[in-house]
C-alpha cells in the first residue's frame, strides 16, 4: 500500500477550500493541490497524479458527478479514490454518488481538525 501524501481538492468555495487546506496541510501534513473548478482539475489531474481526490458536488460548469465520470473514463486516473464533499447527504444521494464510483462522502460542514484523519481512513480502506 502506498503512503497517502498528495491530495487534490476540487472546490469552488474559497472559504471551504481554505478550511480543507488547514485540516489537510496544517493538521494532516499532506501536500494539497486545490482547483476551483472541475474544468481546471481535469486539465491538470493527469500530471498532478494525486493519491486521492476530494470533489465538491455542486460547482458551476462541470459538477462533481461529471468530473468523476471523466476521471473514471481516464485510464491514468480511474484507479484514484474519489471522495465527495457535499451538504446533500441524504441516503439516496450518497448511494447514487457511490454508484458513480465515489468511495465515500463527507458531509459539509466538516470539522477541519478531523478531516485529515477521515481522509486517511478512507484512503486506507480503499487502496
Amino acid at each position: 500500500m502506498s503512503v497517502l501524501q498528495r491530495v487534490v481538492l476540487v472546490e469552488d468555495d474559497l472559504d471551504i477550500a481554505e478550511l480543507a487546506r488547514i485540516g489537510l496541510e496544517d493538521f494532516g501534513g499532506f501536500h494539497l493541490t486545490h482547483y476551483p473548478s472541475g474544468e481546471d482539475a481535469l486539465r491538470s489531474l493527469k500530471t498532478a497524479r494525486p493519491d486521492i481526490i476530494i470533489l465538491d458536488y455542486r460547482m458551476p460548469g462541470l459538477n462533481g458527478a461529471e468530473v468523476l465520470l471523466e476521471i473514471r473514463r481516464s485510464e491514468s486516473l480511474r484507479d484514484i479514490p474519489v471522495v465527495f464533499m457535499t451538504a446533500s447527504v441524504m441516503p439516496q444521494h450518497v448511494e447514487s454518488l457511490r454508484q458513480l464510483g465515489a468511495v465515500d462522502v463527507i458531509a459539509k460542514p466538516f470539522d477541519p481538525l478531523t478531516l485529515a484523519e477521515r481522509i486517511k481512513a478512507i484512503y486506507t480502506a480503499n487502496s
